[in-house]
């Protein structure tokens, strides 16, 4: 199964979302609060094209985007496709 990072935010209801369905996959997560952490952030900035909302989600090293776009493949049947890849 693919690694997945996941930059978050505290109290962030959308980082709980993809965190309990990622969980749910049985995902190797590693989740990194990036909100107040400059360097994280930069680096969350700059991984993913200088998007700033939370989630930001990593499968490997294939940019997912946030929490919508998560479930969005999940409904469309590929998910689990991109975790196992």
């Amino acid at each position: 199964m693919q690694p997945v990072t996941i930059y978050t935010k505290p109290m962030c209801p959308f980082c709980v979302r993809a965190m309990v369905l990622l969980g749910d996959k049985g995902a190797d997560v590693t989740e990194i609060s990036a909100a107040f952490d400059r360097e994280k952030r930069e680096e969350m900035l700059s991984r993913s094209n200088g998007k700033t909302t939370y989630p930001q989600i990593f499968v490997g090293e294939t940019h997912v985007g946030g929490c919508d776009d998560l479930f969005a493949l999940e409904q469309a049947g590929k998910l689990d496709a991109l975790l196992n890849g």
